[in-house]
């Protein structure tokens, strides 16, 4: 266990201090059990990390052990876990869990046996606690960390450092928002930079590689996260890359499931499963019409991809503008709640407000719902009336 003390020690003085995501300041840490999970690449660890970082412990009292370290192959969590306890051990940062086996078992046993212990957890975005043995879902307090949206982008970047807007602040007085910003800030000026490198942090190592790092990305969470999922096989981790392909080049549409089947390989009766397995994934996302009940539905209205990077990693050719619009609006409103697709408009928040996305010349095409439907438009600066600037939603979270 020496090892992975000295390795936890490393991580943590190491560990970027200077950018924090959104998700830092939001979680309760010193809550027994904590649960973080997320698409690979959003930055689970380093935010654990810099927690550790920021207790100031040695790691005899603090530290952080990957659950995919070969240390686990033949040494149980629960006996490791109680080595540390013995030794002082007070705080433990589990890290990817999800790559092992009994995980949440474990987990149980520990925090019902160590009242003293706190425990922190990092695991993909495909974990469903209440699914394992040993149910967590009454035990841990879980949250979830989404990629950068543009606020993140810039501030990690050192651009600019700004506060977030909450969407009643873009809703109920749109004009008002001008005066959170620098007279001098340009917000176009690195949009369209963030719509095709911005989402994921680890842009900061390699940009000029950064999309053939999104697709070997996309491949280890279809070749091997999806393991975690019951009742998904393995073998057809192929056909599932070939699906996700297809809804690349055609996003975002209103999906034929036939058709889906017959040009990705898998059966009619499962291309369901697989549509939702991929959104578990945070690799597309599927667009239901409001006012019904997700769970009574057969398929999605509308599908897309998860966020406007994949677009430009996984499409053949440019992707088509309308698509990207749609495609970004949509990752930053899902973090703050429920999105639907209206009878009218593009989307809808918590069955409250509309949305229309389009270009700078988009106008409201009902009159008589104006009072809750609002434009987002690209290529303007700042809002105009009920016309809210489509980068803008990018200061959501």
């Amino acid at each position: 266990m020496i090892k992975l003390l000295e390795n936890s020690d490393r991580l943590v003085e190491r560990v970027p201090m200077a950018f924090h995501r959104y998700l830092y300041d939001k979680i309760t840490w010193n809550n027994r059990l904590t649960g973080i999970k997320g698409a690979r690449g959003t930055g689970k660890t380093t935010m654990a990390l810099q927690w550790l970082h920021h207790l100031g412990k040695t790691s005899s009292e603090a530290a952080c052990f990957s659950l995919e370290d070969l240390y686990f192959v033949s040494n149980t969590l629960v006996d490791t876990a109680e080595t540390f306890i013995r030794h002082g051990g007070k705080v433990l940062v589990l890290d990817e869990v999800h790559k092992y086996p009994q995980w949440a078992r474990e987990v149980k046993i520990l925090y019902d046996r160590h009242e003293d212990l706190q425990i922190v957890f990092t695991g993909s975005s495909i974990i469903d606690i209440s699914r394992h043995e040993g149910d967590l879902s009454r035990r841990a307090l879980m949250y979830e960390l989404h990629g950068l949206s543009y606020r993140e982008y810039l501030a990690m970047t050192g651009i600019y450092n700004l506060p977030s807007l909450s969407l009643k602040q873009l809703t109920e007085a749109p004009s008002d928002t001008r005066q959170h910003f620098p007279e001098k800030f340009r917000p176009l000026a690195h949009f369209n930079e963030y719509l095709e490198y911005g989402y994921y942090p680890f842009v900061l190592e390699d940009k000029p590689g950064y999309h053939q790092r999104l697709k070997q990305l996309v491949r280890l969470i279809l070749e091997y996260d999806m393991a975690e999922i019951k009742g998904f096989d393995i073998r057809n981790a192929k056909k599932m890359m070939q699906l996700l392909y297809v809804i690349s080049q055609q996003v975002p549409f209103k999906p034929n499931l036939l058709k889906l089947s017959e040009k990705s390989g898998i059966h009619r009766n499962s291309i369901s499963n697989y549509l939702y397995y991929l959104e578990e994934a945070r690799l597309i996302r599927l667009l239901y019409p409001s006012g019904i009940s997700i769970a009574t539905l057969q398929k999605p209205e509308k599908i897309l991809m998860n966020n406007t990077n994949l677009m430009y990693a996984m499409s053949d050719s440019k992707p088509y503008i309308g698509a990207v619009r749609e495609t970004f609006v949509l990752s930053q409103l899902s973090v703050s709640g429920r999105v639907t697709q209206p009878k009218e408009g593009d989307f809808e928040t918590n069955d409250l407000m509309v949305f229309e996305v389009g270009g700078a010349g988009k106008r409201i095409s009902k009159a008589s719902d104006e009072n809750r439907i609002f434009i987002v438009a690209d290529d303007i600066e700042f809002p105009v009336s009920n016309i809210i600037p489509l980068w803008m939603t990018g200061f959501l979270y």
